[in-house]
């Protein structure tokens, strides 16, 4: 397993937690005890270590970030754990797949799926992972999951600093190449988002053509606000619906499939302050959607 290590040498003689809150890390009094809490600080010279061990000029400080976990050995049901530490999971799930479920959902969700495997990976039944952020079911790729609830709420808390991109196929050719939406959305008896004069909640999406296909094109788009189908209500506003998205519109469906893949999550670790960045290929059943056609 590969580890993201970050070294720091001693300057002079201190206290191990008072050290963690000078290293240029920002870490918090409380971030700096979970560090040790998770045994994720060493020092060379000890083999143990504690908030009041006493450091000497020329020891060298280890501080790992986390774990990284094989992928090609955790794919299961439709869902692939790409990282995962003490603290957070990071997955790429399928389109098809519910992010989660009710207390009585009886069908297969991300979630379930992923409580399972660190229930058996611990050997405890105590064990779970906390919804941070959702994917609707027909879009693929990153959620991010915490591993308690302390996590989630400072995840959830600082959620507006998390970068957030996704990949789409959409009908037609925007008018411009870059821009940004920014609508009032409120939601219908139906379930379906629209965009509205007054009320509703104020929906910020930026995004970028990449690539024009005749009567389809290929765009990023990053969110500033997290609202229900936020995305896919916006940019069929714009009047290009996302391929295979019939409940806002869209007239074709080539991939059978909603064509919105989340592509990339940015972000400080919770605990350790480390930036961290995880990206998730566009699915090729999409890319081919935008393919040059080849011309006999």
């Amino acid at each position: 397993m590969a580890r993201r290590d970050y070294q720091f040498s001693v300057s002079s003689r201190c206290e191990l937690l008072p050290y963690l809150l000078r290293i240029p890390l920002g870490l918090s009094r409380k971030q700096a005890k979970d560090l040790l809490r998770f045994r994720a600080v060493t020092v060379k010279r000890l083999t143990t270590v504690r908030h009041d061990t006493q450091l000497e000029p020329g020891d060298v400080v280890t501080i790992a970030a986390g774990k990284q976990i094989p992928t090609a050995s955790i794919e299961r049901h439709g869902l692939k754990i790409i990282y995962l530490d003490d603290d957070i999971v990071v997955v790429d799930k399928r389109a098809g797949l519910l992010s989660m479920g009710s207390e009585g959902e009886k069908e297969r969700t991300a979630h379930r799926i992923l409580n399972d495997y660190l229930k058996a990976l611990k050997k405890s039944s105590l064990q779970q992972a906390f919804i941070v952020h959702r994917l609707d079911r027909e879009t693929s790729g990153l959620i991010m999951f915490a591993r308690s609830r302390a996590i989630q709420a400072a995840l959830q808390q600082n959620w507006k600093t998390v970068t957030k991109k996704y990949l789409a196929v959409v009908e037609g050719v925007p008018s411009k190449s870059l821009g940004t939406l920014r609508d009032n959305l409120a939601e219908t008896k139906s379930f379906r988002m629209h965009r509205v004069e007054r009320g509703g909640a104020l929906a910020i999406t930026h995004y970028r053509v990449l690539r024009r296909c005749q009567d389809k094109s290929l765009v990023e788009f990053t969110l500033e606000t997290g609202r229900k189908n936020q995305i896919r209500a916006q940019i069929a506003g714009l009047g290009h619906p996302i391929v295979g998205d019939r409940k806002y519109g869209a007239t074709s469906d080539p991939a059978r499939r909603l064509a919105l893949h989340s592509c990339a999550l940015s972000f400080c670790h919770p605990v350790s302050r480390i930036s961290m960045e995880f990206r998730s290929a566009m699915p090729s059943r999409l890319m081919e959607l935008i393919a040059p056609r080849r011309q006999d």
